[in-house]
Parts: structure tokens; sequence; C-alpha cells
């Protein structure tokens, strides 16, 4: 379940870095838009990405980033994808994402699909 002050930190628009698993056991790490949906952590990506890869195959994560108003503060979580959310549910949320980092709706030129991620620690 997702604290307030968690969540406050992840409806803001700070980059967060996605740590994953590759195939051969090294992490993966790349930066993301994110947010919440419901009591999850919900981040986009193409559906065939290295990242869509990996968490398919392991769906553990671990999420790194810094507050605007302290990087001093890092907030990490661990956690696990548990929902995989395509079609127009899945724009929504996207939408939704895309309006708080570059204030408008996201181009439809690429396919896209929403990970939640249940956080765990």
């Amino acid at each position: 379940m997702l604290t307030t002050e968690l969540r406050d930190v992840l409806t803001t628009d700070v980059l967060a870095h996605l740590a994953t698993v590759l195939p051969d056991g090294a992490p993966h790490s790349i930066p993301v838009w994110i947010d919440t949906h419901d009591d999850r952590i919900a981040i986009l990506t193409g559906p065939t990405s290295r990242k869509a890869r990996n968490m398919r195959r392991d769906p553990r994560v671990a999420i790194s980033l810094t507050r605007d108003d302290n990087p001093y503060d890092p907030v990490i979580i661990r956690g696990r994808v548990v929902e995989w959310i395509d079609g127009d549910a899945g724009w929504e949320i996207i939408d939704r994402i895309a309006m708080k980092y570059i204030g408008s709706a996201y181009s439809r030129d690429k396919d896209r699909v929403v990970l939640l991620i249940e956080p765990e620690k």
C-alpha cells in the first residue's frame, strides 16, 4: 500500500529510475515517468521494450528517485509488477501521466502499455 508521503512524491513530475533484471541476472536501470493508480505505482513502456521483456520474465523491480525539494532524501521502493494494462484503459492512464510531464496527451504513434507495481518495501 502507498503511504501518503510516498503518494505525494509520486504525484509530482519527478523522474524515477526503474531497475529490472536482465536474463543473465545483471541489473538494467532506466529513467521513467511515474505516477500512482489506486494503491499501486504506474509506469508506461513499449510492450516489447527491454524493460517490458525483463518484467514479463521476472516481475521484481526497484525504483529510486529524489525529491526536487530535498535531493539528499532518496526514495527507494522495491516491489513487483502485478498488472499490465493496455487498450483504452491503458491510454487513459498514459495520458494522465503524460499531462503531468509534458502537458498534453501522449502520442499514439507507438504502442504503449501501463505496468502497475505493488510496492513491497
